[in-house]
């Protein structure tokens, strides 16, 4: 009963799931179009259009190494404000014709507030979630950056068809216009007795109690960035091209069936009920991907890895937060996401070392080895703890 009495749908929980929303679409429509700007543009070779890809991670993970130790003490509610603010305005500059160094420059600032906004959103929401739904209210807010991830890359891919490159940064200008002016009608409830820390010790930069699950979603993340990054290659060697195109769909239809129910379990029967199935489900995703010669093949690997890899995403997140005290809530959140944003960022550079000597094949096999060890370590780090943790409250 006292799980019904607890509202999960609320006015500050809606908002900031759109919010988070509106960053993440942006994210996606300009990380498949931004390359392309780069090379037509400015005439870029492909690696200064991948650095231009990829530069904005590195933004985004530095931002949240310089947020995670500041937002108790700066204020929830400021911080996002700020960092809404300096996402929209750095926008601006993608309008400013100086060249490929310009344009890296700008990927960079752009990421930092990204890494500002996003560490802010994902502290609040877990603030407005009441403690015993926080597997389910975690669950619903990432369907939020699902969406996007659908409707992004999709939006993107068009208009660069159809439009110019100066509309599409007039869209995401507009559309983080519009998340700015969202966020003012949030309250956001802020830590009591924030703790300040000072010097370079790892506390000022990580949550401690976050970093062993930060660790399994880190390795998770950078097998998925094989997905992300080379799944159109894939396809194009396999001749698989108009199956590849709605991959993402799939994905994304896998993961927006299954998080409402992963989510109640987790808050229900702990967090180890979610996990273990869902990176068994994504080594057999990638294992699928591996040996499949069929546009059924990829899409079935397709909804397998959104079963897996996207509740691994929400598990660990609800994992992470729950760690942490609530002063430190923020460091939690910014970990996590380091961790995620490194798995995913760095991911590419280090496969398209491998993809030469082994092949697309050989690689997707591999990854779903290192996925399936993943159900040991996430044993020693979190599954043997979370088990006595039941029993004890049984």
């Amino acid at each position: 009963m006292q799980l019904t009495a607890q509202k999960l749908w609320t006015k500050d929980f809606l908002i900031i799931s759109l919010v988070n929303f509106f960053l993440t679409l942006i994210f996606f429509l300009l990380m498949v179009t931004i390359g392309v700007h780069a090379v037509s543009t400015y005439g870029a070779t492909t690696s200064e259009a991948g650095l231009v890809t990829g530069i904005f991670i590195i933004g985004t993970l530095v931002g949240r190494l310089f947020i995670g130790r500041l937002i108790d003490s700066i204020g929830r509610r400021k911080t996002l404000l700020i960092g809404l603010t300096f996402f929209t305005a750095t926008i601006l500059l993608y309008f400013v014709d100086l060249g490929v160094s310009f344009l890296l420059f700008t990927r960079f600032v752009h990421g930092l507030g990204m890494g500002l906004s996003s560490t802010a959103t994902g502290t609040i929401v877990a603030q407005v979630i009441p403690a015993s739904r926080k597997g389910e209210g975690i669950g619903y807010y990432s369907m939020s950056s699902t969406l996007a991830t659908a409707i992004g890359p999709f939006v993107g891919l068009l208009m660069s068809q159809y439009t110019s490159f100066s509309v599409i940064f007039l869209s995401c200008l507009v559309i983080g216009a519009v998340s700015l002016v969202s966020a003012l009608f949030v309250n956001v409830p802020e830590a009591h007795n924030p703790s300040v820390i000072r010097g370079f010790s790892l506390n000022a930069f990580v949550e401690p109690k976050a970093l062993p699950i930060a660790l399994i979603v880190a390795v998770a993340a950078l097998s998925f960035s094989s997905v992300l990054s080379y799944i159109n290659f894939y396809a194009t060697e396999l001749d698989l091209v108009e199956a590849a195109s709605v991959f993402f769909l799939v994905y994304s239809i896998s993961v927006l069936i299954s998080r409402p129910i992963t989510g109640r379990l987790m808050d229900a029967r702990g967090a180890n009920i979610v996990m273990y199935p869902a990176i068994a489900v994504f080594a057999v995703g990638l294992l699928v991907l591996s040996q499949t010669t069929t546009a059924v093949g990829l899409l079935v690997a397709g909804a397998l890895i959104g079963l897996g890899f996207g509740n691994i995403q929400s598990g660990t997140q609800a994992i992470a937060v729950k760690a942490a005290s609530p002063a430190r809530m923020g460091m939690a959140t910014s970990t996590f996401f380091i961790a995620l944003d490194a798995g995913l960022g760095f991911g590419p550079y280090f496969i398209g070392l491998i993809i030469p000597l082994t092949g697309f094949s050989t690689l997707y096999l591999g990854l779903a080895c290192v996925v399936a060890f993943l159900i040991f370590l996430y044993y020693v780090m979190n599954g043997r703890q979370e088990r006595a943790q039941l029993r004890r409250a049984a």
